[in-house]
């Protein structure tokens, strides 16, 4: 018991403590280093596409935006997936690379497509045109602080830094519409934090998780008890998997998800409930999902 007390003590204090080894350090450097050659590939890519036209679904919008001196703007469509009409675009691309310094910071914009084949009816569309402006300015807020942010610490000239936002369509079905948002920053230790955008493309309202249930269900306590057995699994299945759970320290264990526990719906229609770094298990363990079985909301599912 001493030494299991003695590695999970271990655990806490990784959590708790994150500086950058020597190891680490190089390791930056290295990151940055190849975070050079990946932007000036991207560059001879983007122009080798404009020039080509390889992907026919692909778009190139020609309007600059406004940007620092160190970065491009430009506005870019994703490829379209099926009929529908709802897309996403880059709205801003920033890119910065020193010696110390590193940022790649995609700034996505979800638009209408008034040329895609499938349309809603006017009403819908124009509230989905409300939850689109909505979500988009939520996401400029997040990456103008992160911009901001960003400069101000490479204006001390002080360690290492990276900055990394992307963003992904992920299992858009006919009805659901959701982008995920990932950022990444590391200076003197690393961390993930994702966002995740669900759109009902049926009524054009953004969804909430209490959406997907009846009104009168235990849904939070169903997920919640599918989780920990998820867990338990998974942790007695493998010993490098930890979650905060059934520990010496209560107060760090995973109780229960919230009505604004993020989540998204795969392409099987699964909910899958996400958490990021350190919410559930050490910052080590990364961002984790948990797909929860439709047999096990099959009965609460609106």
């Amino acid at each position: 018991m001493e030494n299991k007390n003695k590695n999970w003590d271990q655990i806490k204090q990784e959590y708790k403590e994150h500086t950058m080894s020597e190891e680490q350090v190089l390791a930056m450097k290295e990151k940055i280093k190849q975070a050079k050659k990946e932007n000036r590939r991207k560059q001879t890519s983007h122009l080798r596409r404009k020039i080509t036209g390889a992907a026919a679904a692909i778009v190139v919008l020609l309007t600059v935006l406004p940007n620092t001196s160190q970065s491009v703007a430009y506005a870019m469509s994703r490829v379209p997936l099926l009929s529908q009409w709802v897309k996403v675009v880059t709205f801003r691309d920033y890119q910065y690379s020193d010696d110390r310094n590193s940022a790649n910071i995609q700034v996505p914009e979800i638009t209408l497509d008034t040329e895609a084949t499938k349309q809603p009816d006017p009403a819908v569309s124009e509230q989905t045109k409300k939850t689109t402006d909505e979500i988009n300015a939520e996401i400029q807020a997040i990456t103008d602080q992160l911009i901001a942010e960003f400069e101000e610490s490479k204006k001390n000239e002080e360690g290492y830094q990276n900055m990394t936002v992307e963003s992904e369509i992920l299992a858009t079905t006919d009805q659901y519409f959701t982008l995920k948002l990932t950022c990444y920053q590391a200076a003197g230790s690393g961390a993930e934090w994702d966002y995740y955008y669900t759109i009902d493309l049926d009524t054009g309202k953004r969804i909430s998780l209490p959406d997907l249930f009846r009104a009168d269900s235990d849904y939070i306590n169903v997920i919640s008890d599918n989780i920990k057995e998820q867990m338990k699994s998974q942790m007695a299945a493998d010993e490098n998997v930890r979650y905060w759970l059934d520990s010496d320290m209560p107060e760090w264990d995973f109780k229960s998800i919230t009505d604004d526990t993020s989540f998204y719906l795969n392409e099987n229609g699964e909910v899958v409930i996400c958490f990021n770094e350190g919410d559930v298990a050490p910052m080590s363990m990364g961002c984790v999902t948990f797909v929860i079985p439709n047999d096990v909301l099959a009965d609460i599912r609106r």
